[in-house]
């Protein structure tokens, strides 16, 4: 079953991608994901300040720059993994460097 991981964490301390190549956390746990061959995909976001938001209400498109809600986590990035039940799932997540500081939401994908 696919599953995708919301890895949540607080903008004021975004490490670069230089940072997360050499940090061994990430590192042990991209190796634990290519071990069990989990791996399906992923994506890191840019920060939130550069998103928009788009609600359509009566029929009048909304326009809002950043996130939708005012918050001190954000959604950073996904993992997208394939695994034999969300047991396993939990496994993997929990070894993800993010969520010793930060939080990752595990959703199931509709297939």
């Amino acid at each position: 079953m696919k599953y995708v991981l919301l890895i949540c964490d607080d903008e004021a301390s975004i490490p670069s991608p230089a940072e997360i190549a050499a940090d061994p956390a990430h590192i042990d746990y991209a190796r634990e994901v290519d071990r069990r061959q989990a791996g399906r995909g992923g994506a890191r976001l840019r920060p939130v300040a550069e998103a928009t938001t788009i609600r359509v209400r009566a029929g009048e498109t909304l326009i809002t720059d950043g996130p939708f809600a005012e918050t001190k986590d954000f959604i950073g990035g996904i993992d997208i993994l394939e695994c034999a039940d969300l047991n396993e799932a939990i496994e993997i997540a929990s070894r993800h460097p993010y969520a010793l500081h930060g939080s990752i939401e595990i959703r199931p994908v509709w297939e």
